[in-house]
C-alpha cells in the first residue's frame, strides 16, 4: 500500500487541499492518474485530520484495508492530541505505524511551518500554503505527489 500524507497545524487548509486534489468531501475512493502514463492509482482519500477525527493509526489501517485500493491519502497534525480516554499520537508515530504495517510512504506535504519533526527524503514543505490560493497549493502538491 502506498500512502500520501498531508501534515499541518490547525487552519493550514489540509482538508481543503485534499478536497481540491481528489474532489471527495469526506472519505472516498478515487482514481488518480500518476504522471508518465502509468496505471491509475485506486486511492482512498480521507479528508479530516486523523487526530481530530479521533482515528488511531490502527483504526485507519483497518479502514483502508477494508477498501480495494492501492494507495491512501490522509491528513495528520504534527503534534499529538490527547483526550481523557485515548491519546492520538503525533505525525511521526502515525508514519511509524504505517511503515510497520508494510505501507510505503510515497510523499509528504507539510503545510505551513510545523512538520512535527518528521524527516524524510519524500517530504516537501509548503510554507505559504495558508495564504496562497488553494488551487495553486494543490497544483504544487499534485506535482510533488507525482499526480497529473
Amino acid at each position: 500500500m502506498d500512502v500520501y500524507v498531508v501534515i499541518g497545524n490547525p487552519n493550514t487548509r489540509k482538508s481543503s487541499l485534499v478536497r481540491s486534489l481528489t474532489g471527495c468531501f469526506n472519505r472516498s475512493l478515487r482514481d488518480i492518474q500518476p504522471v508518465g502514463g502509468k496505471a491509475a492509482l485506486r486511492l482512498y482519500a480521507r479528508v479530516g485530520c486523523l487526530q481530530d477525527t479521533r482515528t488511531t493509526p490502527e483504526a485507519f489501517l483497518a479502514e483502508v484495508q477494508a477498501t480495494r485500493c492501492t494507495a491512501a491519502l490522509c491528513c495528520l497534525a504534527p503534534n499529538a492530541r490527547s483526550t481523557e480516554a485515548s491519546p492520538y499520537p503525533d505525525a511521526p508515530a502515525y508514519l511509524a505505524e504505517f511503515k510497520a504495517a508494510g505501507w510505503r510512504v510515497k510523499a509528504i506535504a507539510v503545510l505551513g511551518q510545523n512538520g512535527g519533526s518528521v524527516r524524510s527524503p519524500v517530504l516537501r514543505q509548503f510554507p505559504l500554503a495558508t495564504t496562497t490560493p488553494i488551487n495553486l497549493t494543490a497544483h504544487a502538491v499534485r506535482a510533488h505527489f507525482g499526480w497529473e
